[in-house]
């Protein structure tokens, strides 16, 4: 993928699943929600699987362990191995154990999935900032976390302790909802401390170095449904994406998004993957996507014509990120997305 500034989702005359070798897969929003698989997500990878292409799991929730996310995927019918699941712990286990000495004692907060993946990497998870701990590590723990684990990762960063951080979402998708995620309680010791976490998890570059030590993948697809995570770790990769509509992200937000957030590809679902993309032509200054067409007015975007709905989004993503140029498209989008039921 070029570093160049992107003004168009890219076609490809080939399903995705036959153009890459491996599906770098989000997990919460793209195959499943509130512990549910999503529409269309198991029958799509099971499809894709079977053409060949290899299938990873890639997750900034550094929560549970790769043999429990692995299990949950088979149980909803999407067959995994711990060794196809990639987390955020294990990205930050790895960050940790450059910079300390083998054997050094880390106080964890949050789950069992930091405390495996410091183990793997020979360190020791202990529990009190008076266990004389040479690194804090904080992760995604649920809603259950006490808030005297902040407390204790308080303790220690303040005392000159590195502090290491699996991720910064600030949110995370539930059943339910939106709810808030390891970046909230991230900022709860930042303002108790003033200090600044070492950050391992999407969008940064030790996630991404995981997942391709971990997969091997020469040819990978980053699919997601966050542009400040999923799609921006693989800008920050040099990689090609895919933004599925299944979780976090809406039509505003990625019409308005900056560079580094524009997907190679956009689709509803993992449908996409088995599909070839439709390519957006431009005719002057207006951009053709399927049965529609969409320009850049002086103050809106403007959108005529009729077909999918998705076709209709590519083609204002064309006149809107042309318009932004390096920029965020400001112009108003509301009719055009109305038009498309978005």
């Amino acid at each position: 993928m070029s570093r160049s500034v992107r003004t168009r989702p890219e076609g490809s005359g080939q399903a995705l699943s036959e153009a890459y070798d491996t599906a770098l897969l989000d997990l919460d929003g793209v195959v499943y929600a509130g512990g549910n698989a999503i529409a269309h997500a198991v029958d799509s990878l099971a499809s894709a699987r079977a053409g060949g292409m290899r299938l990873a799991y890639v997750t900034n929730n550094a929560l549970r362990t790769p043999d429990a996310v692995a299990g949950h995927l088979t149980e909803l019918g999407i067959p995994a191995g711990a060794q196809d699941v990639i987390t955020s712990a294990q990205a930050v286990a790895r960050l940790i154990g450059e910079q300390v000495p083998a054997g050094s004692r880390v106080l964890v907060i949050g789950g069992e999935g930091l405390r495996v993946a410091l183990r793997e990497r020979g360190l020791v998870p202990v529990e009190s900032a008076d266990d004389d701990p040479a690194a804090v590590v904080q992760g995604f723990g649920g809603p259950d976390l006490p808030w005297g684990r902040f407390a204790e990762a308080s303790y220690a960063v303040a005392r000159g302790v590195p502090w290491f951080a699996s991720n910064t979402d600030l949110t995370i998708p539930s059943g339910r909802g939106i709810a808030p995620g390891n970046g909230a309680a991230v900022e709860v010791v930042r303002i108790a401390t003033g200090a600044e976490p070492q950050v391992a998890g999407k969008p940064l570059p030790p996630m991404h170095r995981e997942t391709i030590l971990r997969t091997g993948a020469e040819r990978p697809l980053v699919v997601g449904d966050r542009l400040d995570t999923d799609i921006e770790g693989a800008f920050n990769g040099e990689v090609d994406s895919l933004l599925v509509l299944t979780g976090v992200t809406d039509g505003p937000q990625l019409l308005a998004a900056p560079p580094q957030h524009r997907p190679t590809y956009v689709d509803g679902d993992l449908r996409g993957l088995l599909a070839g993309q439709p390519e957006v032509s431009v005719e002057g200054d207006a951009f053709r996507c399927g049965g529609w067409t969409a320009a850049a007015g002086a103050e809106r975007l403007e959108l005529s014509g009729e077909g999918e709905a998705l076709d209709g989004l590519r083609a204002l993503c064309a006149a809107a990120w042309t318009a932004a140029g390096d920029g965020a498209c400001e112009l108003d989008a509301g009719k055009a997305l109305a038009r498309l039921g978005l």
